[in-house]
């Protein structure tokens, strides 16, 4: 049923464009070099103590080369590609991403880890490791790992599943299992792979046979897969693509009537079960809406209709180009999500020519009560990134147990971990001082103590502690 466009003009007016949300993370506004009023904003939130004492002060430079964090704070390494090793002995794959924390027996934390690793295994030193049983693809040469961190910081790590390929972002299921995606559209003979990739797989952190002869979600699509949250309540998956010629998509999978989530109910679907959808925005006006990145200003809410997909395993044509022009509402590299606050929280992360208008950085919030998407973080372009300061370029972000969001940087210069209030006041977290790699897999420990960070390439984890407190809403 399509949302009344009468209506939503209605709920928009009334609402105004400084739609306000509550919960952990409420309106988000303006961010470094933001492009969110009539007139330009100044750099907001870039210095040390910026009013009611926003973040934790300025980063201090890392004698080790590797990470810098502001004073008090401390770091250390719990996975490094090519240096610690499996239980298996192989070493840790490389090119780590998307990852979530899960809370193990006896105060241990474990953490399901994505390595984006894409084409055959030959082009990459450290492939996730062949373990019997756990194999999609032996071509491939991504997959995941669990890391289980004890409380006296010794770590140990497996193989969660191999065979897959560019295994980018996922997302922690309410069951408590781990969604990783394929970041690929490639088949079988393509790249040297033996079966086609573009899927979601599930892994189980707790119960290593679960992963055992691994089976695709093939209800959720084919395609450039980013991330995926699943709506507790209706049991909606929402799903994002980093695509490109034409613009990616963000999706939403509705379940088959009297399916239930739960552990290993996704591998009982059937491939075409449920319905796979895309948006269809429009504005207050009523008027079409063909990319996100025309909203210019915080607040800006646009009504979703949801309209189906033709073909969701896409054997000829890709998901995203079965949709000709004004059908369906597309964005530039859709990437991280996270749900909070009753809805998803979605990265655009850049647009460039591919778009409409070009920008540095979208967050918008999905209300599936509402059926609305409302701006709530917009970075200008970055006029020098490789200048220290401003931050662009967000990808995986995680809602803060102390307030707004923490957001990893994908940017082209600079690599940070940056904090966002309520208000969209940024502030520093970590900066890359090994290298220009981009940060991944932001998230924080079951008990709030510990933020855990990758940087992708040559791929470490870290964990990074210290004198953590609730930021200021505004």
């Amino acid at each position: 049923m399509s949302l009344n466009r009468r209506e939503f003009a209605k709920q928009s007016a009334a609402a105004g464009a400084g739609l306000a949300l509550t919960g952990a993370v409420g309106a988000l506004a303006t961010a470094p070099e933001a492009l969110a009023a009539d007139e330009p904003q100044e750099i907001q939130g870039q210095g040390p103590g910026h009013g009611h004492r926003l973040g934790y002060g300025e980063l201090v430079a890392d004698p080790n080369g590797v990470l810098a964090l502001p004073e008090g704070f401390t770091y250390r390494v719990i996975t490094h590609s090519g240096v610690t090793r499996l239980e298996s002995g192989e070493f840790t794959p490389s090119n780590h991403d998307g990852t979530a924390t899960f809370a193990g027996p006896r105060g241990t934390t474990y953490l399901v880890n994505n390595h984006e690793l894409k084409g055959p295994r030959k082009n990459w030193a450290h492939p996730v490791p062949l373990t019997e049983g756990l194999v999609y693809d032996p071509a491939a040469s991504g997959g995941c790992t669990v890391v289980e961190v004890h409380r006296d910081g010794t770590v140990a790590e497996w193989v969660g599943i191999a065979g897959t390929s560019t295994n980018c972002a996922g997302g922690r299921t309410p069951w408590g299992t781990w969604l990783t995606c394929e970041e690929t559209e490639d088949l079988a003979g393509k790249n040297g792979m033996t079966k086609d990739h573009g899927y979601v797989f599930e892994v189980d952190p707790y119960d290593r046979r679960v992963g055992r002869a691994p089976k695709p979600v093939k209800a959720f699509g084919r395609y450039a897969h980013e991330a995926v949250v699943i709506d507790p309540g209706r049991g909606h998956a929402y799903l994002t693509e980093d695509a490109s010629g034409p613009n990616g998509l963000f999706f939403r999978w509705v379940p088959p009537k009297g399916f239930e989530h739960g552990r290993g109910q996704l591998a009982t679907l059937a491939d075409d079960a449920g319905v796979l959808q895309a948006p269809k925005c429009f504005d207050a006006a009523g008027q079409f809406v063909d990319d996100l990145s025309r909203a210019t200003k915080i607040g800006t809410v646009y009504g979703v209709d949801w309209v189906d997909v033709p073909d969701r395993d896409a054997r000829t044509t890709p998901v995203r180009k079965q949709f000709a022009a004004g059908e369906v509402t597309r964005a530039r590299k859709l990437e991280g999500m996270w749900w909070a606050d009753g809805g998803a929280y979605v990265v655009s992360s850049f647009a460039r020519e591919e778009s409409p208008v070009q920008h540095d950085g979208q967050v918008w919030f999905y209300d599936p009560k509402r059926r609305t998407l409302t701006l709530q973080v917009l970075l200008g372009v970055n006029p020098d990134p490789a200048v220290d300061g401003a931050f662009d370029g967000p990808d995986n972000i995680t809602v803060s147990p102390y307030g707004g969001l923490v957001i990893a940087e994908d940017g082209e210069g600079v690599q940070h971990l940056f904090g966002a209030t309520e208000s969209g006041r940024t502030y520093p977290i970590a900066r890359n001082d090994l290298n220009d790699s981009e940060f991944t897999g932001v998230v924080f420990s079951p008990d709030g103590d510990t933020l855990f960070a990758n940087i992708q390439d040559p791929g470490i984890m870290l964990a990074i502690t210290g004198p953590w407190r609730r930021q200021p809403r505004r």
